[in-house]
């Protein structure tokens, strides 16, 4: 372990059980000279993410895209600061994991339109299922389905979730871990089909497509 010794404002230090360390935004911007611009940027996604309030004891995220670029602004010569703000620009708040942040990324690499992210079935609705990423324009909701996917319970509330948009005449494609190993380079190739039959056939063309 190589020490550094850096200079922090006393807003980007937090103590945690007596112990003082940097700010979780603090820390994402001391590691853009080492992480991966994708990592960057998935790790940025997580900390600017809507906190699901059943699920966790916060209700507002760890900080905001404006409190991050703030940061940044403030640090202008700190190591790694060019790729932070390259990060910036492609963080996006509704990532609920790493796995969607990096699908997303994909997409924009392969040239697909920037999707929407936590896409509800019925806008307004609260009990509306979402789409952890879709186009509302083609109909196309995409959900990534990670380990905790596997439990009987989150199985049947994904099958529903999925039968509720189909039965709307939306397209369900699923991805799970097969397609992060791959770069999620065929996702993007079974997407590109679909916008391609969906604009040539029919704009609402209505299947599912599986590759959990």
């Amino acid at each position: 372990m190589i020490p550094h010794n850096v200079i922090a404002s006393e807003d980007e230090i937090e103590i945690v059980e007596g112990i003082r360390m940097s700010t979780r935004s603090r820390t994402w911007l001391d590691l853009a000279r080492r992480l991966s611009l994708a990592d960057l940027v998935c790790l940025g996604d997580q900390i600017i993410r809507i906190p699901r309030a059943h699920f966790e004891d916060r209700s507002e995220p760890y900080d905001t895209l404006e409190g991050l670029r703030t940061l940044v602004e403030r640090h202008p010569n700190l190591q790694g600061i060019v790729r932070a703000r390259e990060a910036l620009e492609l963080m996006r708040v509704g990532a609920d994991s790493a796995p969607e942040s990096l699908l997303r990324l994909a997409m924009l690499d392969a040239n697909l339109p920037e999707p929407d992210l936590q896409l509800a079935l019925r806008p307004g609705d609260p009990a509306s299922p979402t789409a952890d990423l879709g186009y509302r324009y083609r109909q196309l909701a995409m959900q990534y389905d990670g380990g905790h996917h596997l439990l009987e319970a989150q199985q049947f509330s994904d099958r529903r979730r999925d039968k509720a948009f189909e039965a709307a005449g939306w397209t369900v494609i699923v991805f799970g871990k097969a397609d992060v190993r791959d770069g999620f380079e065929r996702a993007t190739g079974i997407i590109k089909r679909h916008l391609r039959t969906a604009r040539r056939d029919h704009p609402y063309a209505a299947g599912f497509v599986s590759n959990g």
